[in-house]
């Protein structure tokens, strides 16, 4: 397995803390996951999601994942 990478992407959108993250393939190709916070201490949340296209690039793969993250929260 490869190492998930954050990038330094993380941005906040109301409540939430948005990270997109990708990690390579064995192929040569990239996939998408983004991670999304909320609450603090105890009463935190985070919820990861990790997306079933894969990508050519890593930064094709952490374009997707903010887009997703922020399409979540804004819909929240």
């Amino acid at each position: 397995m490869h190492q998930i990478k954050n990038n330094n992407t993380n941005f906040e959108v109301g409540r939430y803390r948005i990270s997109p993250m990708t990690q390579a393939r064995d192929d040569g190709g990239f996939d998408a996951m983004v991670s999304i916070r909320s609450g603090r201490g105890m009463a935190s949340v985070d919820r990861v999601m990790h997306f079933t296209p894969s990508f050519d690039s890593r930064r094709a793969a952490l374009r997707y994942a903010r887009a997703e993250g922020l399409a979540w929260a804004h819909g929240q």
